[in-house]
């Protein structure tokens, strides 16, 4: 997995010279949590960090989206969409659900689970190969649909 923080900054000044405020702002805003997570740990955080941040600051974003959309802001909803791509292009590429399921087989048989019962064996296995590249909601969601069948 790569770095976002070279990447993000060449962004940032790209979005500076091109006058893009919006792109700016939500660079810069992503850059200073990860930098307050470094000042509160007193650490410089590893790659794995940084994206993990980078998803909380994404599904914030979503999380955001639905309330908005469902109590009829759609403008505001279309801005935090457009927040929303900003941050994922600096994310990892994410699986597919077909590639999900794949995993999540292998990871059944691998376990040898066999009911819903084993959901926690399952999602043990099969979190740590998809860390930073799969929602974990859509990877339990994935494995409940799997076991109950």
């Amino acid at each position: 997995m790569e770095d976002p923080r070279p990447k993000m900054q060449e962004a940032l000044k790209e979005a500076m010279k091109n006058r893009d405020a919006q792109r700016r702002n939500v660079i810069r805003l992503t850059q200073s949590a990860i930098k307050q997570v470094e000042i509160d740990t007193r650490k410089e955080l590893s790659t794995e960090d940084v994206v993990a941040i980078l998803q909380k600051e994404a599904k914030s974003r979503r999380e955001s989206i639905d309330e908005m959309t469902a109590a009829g802001r759609t403008e505001t909803a279309a801005e935090a969409e457009a927040e929303l791509r900003i941050l994922e292009e600096f994310l990892p590429q994410q699986l597919s659900r077909a590639e999900v399921e794949a995993l999540v087989q292998q990871a059944i048989a691998e376990t040898g689970a066999s009911s819903p019962a084993d959901m926690g064996k399952v999602m043990g296995k099969l979190m740590p190969q998809v860390k930073g590249r799969a929602d974990g909601g859509m990877v339990s969601q994935v494995v409940r649909e799997s076991l109950s069948q």
